[in-house]
């Protein structure tokens, strides 16, 4: 018999669709967000970026070279990681402070535990926690227009009023890419036609959140204190562009909305009952710890196991 037969392990299922194209493309729905910070808050908003992405990239390349290892810059993985920090980042972080953060993400978070794929937590945004605890006055100090004040979901805390039309166009303080909700959510938009992500995840997050709010908030369903806190912080960004990471986000249909739910709720206990009027990176970085536990709770069964005799 002169046939040869190839044998290898499962999955045998393969798709044309590759780790590059889904980075490049989530790197391509960031953009927008990207393109209105750098309009909003001017050229030190484009240095933060540069400077984020650049050394995300040169320190992933770095790290491999100095391991023998393959490089993986051209997966855009590394670039993604840059760029959303950078957006997590106020235009006015001096450069060191960005270059820290992109060589903790990439290489503590991401590269000490095997690289893409293995991290239990998103590399950007542990970066950002560890920034805030580390230089938590240069991570919280926010200048617009030449002057320094409280974001609008600060101000909301304090039990003042704010102006959502403002908060929805992006024309606020804040970090680079959380202020426009329209930016953010076109790039969302793209990514949900293409099939990046769905609106699992998301959307159980956002509903909880809301009904969160609702309960506990104090105001019930008044639509405008609501509609604030939505356009708020990094709620939108986190939503749709950090909670929905491939590689530490449930892979399990029923997981991915009992993940959201865990989300919208984390998150509403920060904001409401914490000492800082965010608390969207945290929420989503302990929701990244439970993710194993989440997905063993939710595993579908094999077929004819578990049944009742």
């Amino acid at each position: 018999m002169s046939e040869k037969f190839h044998i290898s392990s499962s999955p045998h299922i393969r798709s044309k669709v590759t780790t590059e194209h889904i980075m490049l493309m989530v790197t391509i729905a960031l953009l927008p967000a990207a393109f209105f910070g750098i309009y909003n808050f001017g050229m030190s908003a484009l240095v933060v970026l540069a400077v984020t992405t650049a050394s995300a990239v040169l320190a992933e390349f770095l790290w491999q070279k100095l391991m023998h290892k393959k490089v993986t810059i051209k997966d855009f993985s590394a670039v993604v990681t840059g760029l959303l920090l950078g957006l997590n980042m106020p235009p006015t972080a001096p450069w060191w402070m960005c270059v820290l953060g992109s060589v903790f993400a990439i290489i503590i978070v991401k590269q000490l535990f095997g690289g893409l794929g293995q991290n239990f937590m998103n590399p950007a945004l542990a970066a950002r926690c560890f920034l805030l605890i580390s230089f938590t006055g240069k991570m919280t100090t926010f200048v617009y227009n030449g002057q320094s004040g409280a974001t609008p979901l600060a101000q909301l805390k304090a039990g003042q009023s704010v102006d959502t039309f403002d908060m929805l166009i992006g024309t606020i303080p804040g970090t680079i890419g959380e202020t426009s909700v329209i930016a953010i959510l076109i790039g969302a938009i793209f990514l949900l036609f293409l099939g990046i992500i769905d609106l699992r995840i998301p959307g159980s997050y956002l509903v909880t959140f809301v009904v969160f709010i609702a309960l506990f908030g104090g105001h019930g369903l008044d639509s405008n204190y609501i509609l604030a806190h939505l356009c708020g912080g990094g709620l939108m960004l986190g939503a749709f562009f950090m909670a929905t990471d491939y590689v530490t986000s449930p892979i399990t249909k029923r997981g991915q909305i009992v993940y959201g739910i865990c989300l919208g709720i984390l998150t509403g206990v920060f904001r409401l009952f914490g000492g800082s009027a965010e608390g969207v990176s945290y929420a989503i970085i302990l929701g990244n710890i439970l993710v194993p536990l989440i997905e063993k709770v939710t595993l579908p069964k094999p077929f004819g196991k578990g049944g009742e005799r």
